[in-house]
């Protein structure tokens, strides 16, 4: 049978498949094969690497027991130790309405905060009509499977998957709502922070998830659990701005997703310095608003929407002119701005607040 050795002429471990067989591949080869594996199945997944490295070194401590075949052992392994990172994952999703860490350790006041918790379940789960109580319990506590509960609703697994999907945004909604031990202020509350469970960007622009949340402080705290868990999957980042701090969390938010997206070093100054601006526009005139970055839509970029419920521009076109400005900030100001990027909208009531979308993208993509 085979086993890992070290070959002074290559320097470097090779499993000897044995007398009869031809030399398996070189822990370095193997590391590139479990990687192409890896990739092609999880992508730029965070814990990538982490998968790699845990796969290599299951297959390195078997090496002595497998009779042949290594390579095709390497490829089985990666795809369990992948498939069991995805039920961990799903895991915590089914479990994350309830907001607690299985893995925590129990804390002197835990009997009281599991009480609480408790009551705020229970109530998500009475929010929900009695129909839909028991198909979420039966999937989710009985582990029904969903094609059992489609042939039993005389639907299909998708649709049913979609109608569980939703169930599970309004009940992680109200869950949050709940806990805060206040009423939402107005009747837009609740859709919005379905839409924003619901991690879903068409519904998230239906419901104008991004203006509610600039004008509703409600919503903006509630939401908090949501919207970290949203962006990670989005790409999508989102950034408050009151107060002088957020003018510079806001810039180091842009720089690191543009970066990411591709953009060089001078283009990320460049996008950098008209968020600062924009932000300080906000803090120093509005008091409080919302800076969004994402992936542009259309090709390579960066697209960038800042929203206030201020006092508003009671002149834009004289905004937009150059030299105009009411404070001395960097010098750039809303003209300055609309030079640089590709794509500059400005829309402005006097009393409601101002919305500006801004847009741009990559050198290569112009």
């Amino acid at each position: 049978m085979p086993g890992l050795t070290y070959d002074a002429g290559v320097g470097a471990a090779v499993v000897d498949s044995g007398a009869d067989g031809p030399p398996e591949p070189s822990a370095a080869e193997l590391h590139l094969l479990v990687t192409r594996v890896v990739r092609a199945r999880v992508g730029n997944h965070p814990a990538a690497e982490d998968l790699v490295q845990e796969t290599v070194a299951r297959v390195l401590a078997a090496s002595d027991r497998i009779d042949g075949g290594i390579e095709a052992y390497a490829v089985t392994t990666a795809r369990n130790v992948i498939a069991t990172m995805w039920r961990d994952e799903a895991r915590f999703q089914r479990y994350q309405p309830r907001m607690v860490d299985l893995d925590e350790p129990d804390a002197p006041d835990m009997g009281v905060l599991a009480g609480e918790d408790q009551v705020a379940v229970r109530r998500a789960l009475e929010s929900l009509s009695v129909q839909e109580r028991s198909l979420l319990l039966a999937h989710e506590v009985d582990g029904t499977s969903l094609a059992t509960l489609a042939a039993r609703e005389g639907t299909t697994a998708g649709a049913l998957g979609a109608q569980l999907r939703r169930l599970r945004a309004r009940m992680r909604a109200e869950y949050l709502i709940v806990a805060s031990h206040r009423e939402p202020p107005t009747e837009r509350c609740r859709p919005v922070l379905v839409a924003v469970a619901l991690r879903d960007q068409r519904r998230w622009r239906e419901a104008g998830v991004d203006d509610h949340l600039a004008g509703c402080d409600f919503c903006a705290d509630v939401a908090g659990p949501l919207l970290e868990s949203s962006q990670q999957d989005s790409g999508r980042v989102a950034i408050d701005v009151a107060k002088d701090h957020d003018v510079v969390e806001a810039r180091v938010a842009v720089r690191r997703l543009a970066a990411d997206l591709g953009f060089d070093r001078s283009d990320v100054t460049l996008v950098a310095t008209v968020v600062s601006e924009i932000a300080r526009n906000i803090v120093k005139f509005a008091e409080r608003g919302r800076m969004t970055f994402e992936p542009a839509r259309s090709r390579p970029g960066i697209r960038i929407v800042a929203r206030d419920r201020g006092p508003g521009i009671e002149d834009v076109e004289l905004a937009m002119r150059d030299g105009y400005t009411t404070y001395g900030g960097l010098g750039l100001g809303l003209p300055g701005a609309r030079r640089i990027m590709d794509e500059f909208d400005i829309e402005s009531v006097p009393g409601r607040g101002t919305t500006i979308t801004m847009t741009r993208y990559r050198k290569d993509t112009r």
